[in-house]
């Protein structure tokens, strides 16, 4: 992969420059720039898989840099590199791959580097930002693919994301979930939404606070989701269909 370093900082560059070889024949360093404008002339006359951008730089920051790049027609994949933690939503909200702070461990860089990968075979429909969700989890900005989604549950100020994988914590509004992906998932409960596509069963449950009812078994997991006696016909339509 052709990788363009963009930081005001030449020791910031020479040491990603290192690492860099470090990961080879993977990737190499095929330009460098000290602002945003050097790098647009760059972008402007050769082709680069990704960029490694810093954030704080004089001028045009690295995040209005992103934001521009997201227009050009042979748009790199993103990869901020910087010191400052706090910038990590604004950046994946502008569909950057990866953030990685520094210091920068050699590491936590091949990481970031397949993930370049993988994302240049992917089609563009599962960049949309509608299709992924932007998890705050101890400290970092976790991706995770709608895609991957069993359930969406409210439990007191937050809602459980749950993958076949693991659970994640969203600070968000199930309402306005359900809104934007309303193809996708289908609400079972005042409190919960399933994905249609994972539905597998609807089976008598006996919930310990509300009592004898029904509830959803999905795929990739074992645990059942209640459905309310209101969700009920919908839930066997959406079985049936």
């Amino acid at each position: 992969m052709q990788l363009l370093l963009v930081d005001d900082e030449a020791l910031a560059r020479s040491r990603l420059r290192t690492l860099v070889a470090e990961c080879a024949p993977v990737a190499v360093v095929a330009g460098e720039a000290a602002n945003a404008v050097q790098a647009m002339e760059q972008l402007a006359h050769k082709e680069f898989d990704a960029v490694l951008l810093d954030v704080r730089m004089p001028g045009t920051d690295g995040l209005s840099l992103a934001g521009a790049l997201r227009a050009s027609r042979r748009r790199p994949a993103i990869v901020f590199v910087t010191a400052h933690a706090e910038h990590a939503v604004a950046a994946f909200e502008l569909e950057a791959v990866d953030y990685l702070t520094k210091p920068v461990r050699l590491e936590r860089l091949r990481a970031a580097l397949e993930k370049v990968e993988r994302h240049a075979r992917m089609p563009v429909a599962v960049e949309d930002a509608e299709t992924v969700l932007l998890i705050q989890d101890r400290g970092r900005t976790e991706r995770v693919p709608m895609a991957e989604v069993l359930y969406l549950k409210a439990e007191l100020k937050y809602i459980t994301v749950r993958t076949s994988a693991r659970s994640y914590i969203l600070d968000a509004s199930l309402s306005e979930l359900e809104e934007r992906h309303q193809a996708h998932f289908l609400r079972v409960h005042r409190n919960a939404l399933v994905a249609r596509r994972a539905l597998r069963a609807l089976e008598k449950h006996d919930d310990p606070e509300e009592g004898e009812g029904w509830a959803v078994r999905l795929n990739g997991i074992d645990e059942l989701v209640a459905v309310s006696r209101r969700q009920l016909s919908a839930v066997r339509e959406a079985l049936a269909g």
